[in-house]
């Protein structure tokens, strides 16, 4: 299994090499851009607060300035392309799951005849993975991340309040397990099918950090590397503190045993642009074209009712 995995992480290393978000010596000379299009999301995170408009003012995921429209896409690539030539990746992150939103696949389809020599990239929780992975192959999307933060539902409980699946809203245990189960299925399915995946996990010491190998452990055979990321606390988890550095290294070197570590994330808002070290967003673009920019959102047309 292992030697057929590096045969098909070998097949795909020009992407990674050129990809900022696998690939920590390239910080400094490739850019990313990503594209706010997808603002609803179908989990709700204990540590998650979405943030849209006046509110919008910090470097963190989940964050941007307002919603890209479908209309406005190719304008706003455009402009970045201009302004900031070193951008070769184009993502999808948010400030919701891309998976949950249609316009993600409209967006991947304008990419792709726009704009097809640019590396294109999603992150989702994994929980409609196992339904769209081949989608995301046939729209020539190249590299995956996916958020697991536990593979025990008696753990991951503690972490999400609920998930909303097939229409309906699962708490506690039951969604915390049908969400692990589409999770897995899912990774492994995009796995087969061609995707690079890297593995996020929100390190949170009171809650998961023991654990965070056994994910490790679990997904060595079909992830690429994993991502590991201290918990900001926030919302339902600013009562919680974040990992200390040493703690992090700790975790990340008993996970390396499994999996190769991804070292230099910057945790980006939804809309950040050019080098990951420079936190650049352009705010122009944004405040010209959506007149709602300070409009918050509604909780209830985004599925997501906790928040």
């Amino acid at each position: 299994m292992e030697e057929n995995r590096q045969k098909k992480m070998l097949k795909f290393s020009h992407i990674t090499k050129v990809h900022p978000c696998f690939n920590e010596k390239i910080h400094d000379k490739v850019g990313r851009v990503h594209l706010p299009v997808a603002p609803r999301c179908n989990i709700a995170c204990k540590f998650c607060r979405r943030s849209l408009g006046k509110e919008a003012c910090e470097h963190r995921p989940g964050v941007a300035l307002s919603v890209l429209k479908l209309e406005d896409v190719e304008n706003y690539l455009n402009k970045v392309l201009k302004e900031i030539p070193n951008v070769k990746v184009v993502g999808i992150a948010g400030p919701g799951d891309s998976l949950f939103n249609k316009e993600t696949f409209e967006t991947l389809e304008i990419i792709n005849e726009k704009f097809p020599d640019l590396i294109k990239c999603i992150s989702t929780n994994g929980l409609l993975l196992n339904k769209y992975y081949k989608k995301l192959a046939d729209l020539n999307v190249k590299t995956v991340t996916v958020t697991v933060n536990a593979i025990d539902p008696e753990i991951l409980k503690d972490i999400i309040e609920w998930v909303y699946y097939d229409k309906k809203i699962h708490h506690g245990i039951e969604g915390a397990k049908i969400l692990i189960e589409n999770q897995i299925d899912g990774i492994k399915k995009a796995y087969d099918e061609g995707l690079i995946i890297k593995i996020n996990t929100v390190l949170i010491p009171e809650i998961n950090m023991e654990h965070v190998v056994d994910i490790a452990k679990e997904l060595k055979d079909f992830a690429y590397m994993q991502n590991i990321i201290p918990l900001i606390p926030l919302y339902k988890m600013k009562h919680l503190r974040a990992p200390t550095c040493e703690e992090i290294k700790r975790v990340r070197e008993e996970c390396e045993k499994y999996l190769p570590q991804f070292r230099a994330c910057g945790q980006c808002r939804a809309d950040s642009a050019g080098l990951i070290k420079e936190k650049k967003i352009l705010e122009d673009f944004f405040k010209e074209k959506n007149k709602e920019k300070n409009k918050k959102l509604d909780v209830f047309d985004l599925k997501h009712f906790s928040h």
